[in-house]
C-alpha cells in the first residue's frame, strides 16, 4: 500500500491487510509442510527482506559500477540495496503474467554483477531455465522470496533455486518485523548480527499485540497494553530529546510501511518476540488456511465482470501472499473498494525508471489489485470482502 493510498484510508476496515495475533495460530496441527525458505542450509533471521537483499548482494560481491538485473516489475524497495553498493540497476522485462521474459534476461546477463527474480504473490516461476542462464554466464542469482515463504517448484523448495534467497517473514506471520537471508549453497560466516536495542524490542512485541487488539482480536491484552504503551512512550520522548531525526529512528522503515533502505539496520537481527512467532507458529495451520482462503475468493470472482485472477489456478505447492486480482479498469474499482473498506495491495506502485522498461510491468502494476487471503481472516471477514467484491464489480447487492 502506497502513502497516497494511506492517505485515503476508510475509518474502519472490513479485515487486517496483513496477519494479526491470535491464539489459534500456535494449535500444533498433524501433517506434512510446505517446504519453507527457513529450512535452508544457512539462514539469518533480519529485519526486513530488503535488508536481506542488501545482505545477499554483499555477499555475492556485487562491486561499484556492478549492473544488477531488477525485472521491471518490482517494489521500490528492492533497488535500494543495489544503488547502496554503488551498483546500477538494470531492469529486464516480464510477462503479462508475470513470468521472466527470458530472451530479454538472456540478452543482458553477459557481464552482469547479479540477478534477481521475484517469485510474485507466492506463485514459482519457472527457475530451471533461469539457473541454467545464470550457470552459462556466470552470475550469482538471488532468489526473491519476499512473497513466498513457503513453496516449492520443480522438486526443489523456494529459495533453494538460488545461489541465495531473501524473504519477508513479517508478510507471512503476525510480527512488527522480519526478514531472512538464506542459502542451500554458502555459508553465512560474514553475515554477523546484533540487537538492535531495547526500546526496539520492546516496540516489535507492543506493536505485534497492538495491531491485533486493533483487529478485535485478544481483547483482554487491550486492558493489559494500556499501563506499557504510557511507558513506552514517555521512554521514548525522553530518549528522543535533542537527538538529529536520522538518530531518532527506532524500528525500521519496512515495519512502518516505508520503503526508505537504511543500512544502520543491515546488521541487526530480528526482534525476539517475532523470532518466538516464527518459532512457536504453526506452519501447517499457516499454509492451509491462505490456501483455503485464496481459492474461496478465486470461486467468489469467477463469472464478475471486468477482473480475473492474475493466475488461472493456484499450484499444487504454492503458498500465497495475497490474492492477485487483474482488473480492467482498476482506478474506479479501487477506489470504490477502499471507500467500502476493503484492505488493498498494488505490487509495484510507484513504479519509476522501470516504467518505460516494460509495458507489461506497468500494466501489471496498475490493473493488479492484491487482497488479503492470510491465515488470520475470519469467516466474517472474508464473507465481508466477498460481498464489497460483488457489489462493486458486478452491482450485486451485499
Amino acid at each position: 500500500m502506497v502513502a497516497a493510498d494511506l492517505a485515503r484510508r476508510p475509518a474502519r476496515w472490513l479485515a487486517p491487510l496483513a496477519p494479526v495475533l491470535e491464539w489459534r495460530a500456535f494449535v500444533p496441527h498433524r501433517g506434512a509442510c510446505m517446504p519453507c525458505v527457513l529450512d535452508l542450509r544457512q539462514r539469518r533471521l533480519v529485519t526486513s527482506g530488503r535488508m536481506a537483499i542488501g545482505l545477499a548482494l554483499q555477499a555475492m560481491g556485487v562491486q561499484p559500477g556492478g549492473r544488477v538485473l531488477i525485472p521491471a516489475y518490482h517494489s521500490a524497495s528492492m533497488v535500494p540495496p543495489a544503488l547502496h553498493l554503488g551498483a546500477r540497476a538494470e531492469f529486464y522485462r516480464v510477462g503479462a503474467d508475470a513470468a521472466v521474459d527470458l530472451d530479454d534476461l538472456a540478452a543482458r546477463l553477459p557481464g552482469a554483477s547479479a540477478v534477481m527474480v521475484t517469485h510474485y504473490f507466492g506463485f514459482p516461476q519457472s527457475m530451471a531455465p533461469i539457473r541454467t542462464l545464470c550457470d552459462l554466464h556466470g552470475v550469482p542469482l538471488l532468489e526473491d522470496c519476499a512473497h513466498s515463504l513457503f513453496g516449492s517448484h520443480g522438486g526443489r523448495p523456494l529459495g533453494a533455486w538460488g545461489d541465495y534467497a531473501a524473504a519477508s517473514t513479517m508478510k507471512f506471520l503476525p510480527s512488527f518485523d522480519g526478514g531472512c537471508i538464506a542459502s542451500a549453497h554458502h555459508r553465512l560466516d560474514s553475515v554477523r548480527l546484533r540487537s538492535a536495542g531495547l526500546l526496539f524490542e520492546a516496540k516489535a512485541a507492543y506493536r505485534a499485540l497492538e495491531r491485533s487488539v486493533e483487529h478485535g482480536r485478544l481483547r483482554v491484552a487491550a486492558l493489559l497494553l494500556a499501563l506499557p504503551q504510557r511507558a513506552l512512550q514517555a521512554l521514548w520522548r525522553w530518549r528522543k530529546r535533542g537527538l538529529p531525526p536520522a538518530q531518532q529512528q527506532v524500528a525500521p522503515a519496512a515495519s512502518d510501511n516505508g520503503f526508505d533502505y537504511d543500512p544502520q539496520w543491515l546488521d541487526k537481527r530480528s526482534a525476539w518476540f517475532s523470532r518466538a512467532l516464527l518459532a512457536l507458529s504453526s506452519r501447517q495451520d499457516l499454509c492451509r488456511r491462505r490456501r483455503r482462503n485464496y481459492l474461496a475468493l478465486e470461486q467468489a470472482v469467477h463469472g464478475l465482470p471486468g477482473c480475473r485472477p492474475l493466475h488461472a489456478a493456484l499450484p499444487e505447492h504454492a503458498v500465497p501472499w495475497v490474492f492477485p486480482l487483474l482488473v480492467d479498469d482498476p482506478e474506479p474499482v479501487f477506489e470504490r473498494l477502499q471507500a467500502a473498506g476493503v484492505p488493498l495491495v498494488r505490487f509495484g506502485q510507484p513504479m519509476g525508471a522501470a516504467a518505460d522498461a516494460c509495458a507489461n510491468a506497468r500494466d501489471l502494476a496498475q490493473r493488479v489489485l492484491g487482497l488479503p487471503c492470510h491465515q488470520a481472516l475470519s469467516a466474517r471477514e472474508l464473507d465481508a470482502i466477498v460481498s464489497a467484491l460483488r457489489n462493486i464489480l458486478a452491482g450485486t447487492p451485499p
